[in-house]
């Protein structure tokens, strides 16, 4: 993370500035300049720079240097508590650019209706288990990973419909919790997070082509607006 964070510190430099000279710990750069330069859109100068990490150190640098800190698919409790935390570390470490912002990652299953899609949740964790390969005790996780796999042990079904069954058989990745439901309660839920201070939403299902056609036709018009 003290790389990531150098790199962050330098990339945002030369997306900026000319003639960047930069000499940290694990990175330097002498008069640099980069050509062509990133298109300004706004106020915006630059591409924005999505994170990702949910340990102490992790935390430090998206407080300072992200601009968007991407979650798992918690529930709107633990995401509720990493946004005050982050909110409060940008204050006490001094953050010198806009205020950060928060995105959610998940796998969003829809169906037409509530019944149909957990019955095709069920489904896939089924053939999930069939191919499932015993998880590697000593294998470490990392912090955000661990925060997905123990979901599981708080119950099939958290809030209204985060189902974190599939964290006993995946890696604790973007597809250990999945919204589940109708457009409708798909769009609640998200809705739901939205108002915690998420702005940015990352979705999908796989497979990806028939899942992102169905969350474009059914859930994406009633999150517009």
């Amino acid at each position: 993370y003290a790389r990531t964070k150098e790199f962050m510190r330098i990339v945002r430099k030369l997306w900026t500035e000319d003639d960047v000279t930069y000499h940290g710990e694990h990175f330097s750069v002498t008069g640099s300049t980069v050509v062509p330069r990133t298109v300004v859109r706004g106020g915006r100068r630059h591409p924005r720079l999505y994170f990702g990490g949910a340990s102490e150190a992790a935390e430090q640098v998206a407080a300072t240097e992200a601009d968007v800190q991407l979650f798992w698919g918690e529930p709107l409790d633990g995401v509720a508590a990493r946004i005050d935390r982050l909110r409060r570390l940008s204050d006490k470490l001094g953050r010198e650019h806009p205020p950060l912002e928060f995105g959610l990652r998940i796998t969003t299953l829809v169906r037409d209706t509530t019944e149909q899609a957990w019955a095709d949740a069920e489904a896939k964790i089924e053939e999930m288990a069939k191919g499932a390969i015993e998880r590697d005790p000593n294998r470490h996780a990392a912090v955000g990973q661990q925060r997905l796999l123990d979901l599981a042990a708080r119950g099939d079904v958290l809030d209204d419909n985060l189902y974190t069954a599939p964290g006993r058989f995946g890696a604790g990745g973007a597809g250990t919790t999945w919204l589940v439901g109708s457009a409708e309660d798909v769009a609640k839920s998200l809705r739901n997070y939205q108002a915690l201070g998420i702005t940015h939403f990352v979705l999908s299902d796989t497979p990806y082509l028939p899942e992102i056609k169905r969350q474009g036709d059914q859930l994406l018009p009633l999150l517009r607006g």
